[in-house]
């Protein structure tokens, strides 16, 4: 069967947890058939990878091919751009990261300018009673 027949596709790596095997996922656009506003949707396709080379997140070309098991029936023909991709998992963050996050993420409060008023009150209820 002659190269030319055959499909091929530009996707990126969603997951490469099997040996010799990732998942490619492709994004597509078509017109709403009652809107017309373009409407993205992504088909995932399980790809042959022998060596193992593609990582999360590369963008790889993949070519239709006869089925090599249940699902998966494309092979990764070539490896386009590289992504490095931080993957962290929830058991290696510790307490102080998530405090420094949290941190980070709200802005800083004077205390000063509420302890004066938490005072200010305080004397207004003692001139109350003593008069």
């Amino acid at each position: 069967m002659s190269y030319e027949r055959r499909k091929i596709r530009i996707g990126r790596v969603v997951s490469d947890k099997m040996d010799k095997t990732v998942v490619v996922a492709v994004e597509w656009r078509r017109p709403h058939r009652v809107y017309k506003k373009p409407v993205r949707r992504e088909t995932r396709f399980v790809a042959h990878d022998p060596e193992n080379n593609c990582k999360l997140g590369d963008t790889v070309r993949i070519r239709e091919g006869r089925p090599m098991s249940k699902t998966k029936r494309w092979r990764v023909i070539d490896i386009l751009q590289r992504e490095d991709i931080a993957e962290v998992l929830p058991d290696e963050l510790t307490a102080s990261d998530e405090s420094d996050i949290l941190a980070e993420a709200q802005p800083a409060v004077d205390v000063s300018a509420k302890v004066a008023y938490e005072d200010d009150s305080a004397n207004d209820g003692a001139e109350a009673e003593q008069e």
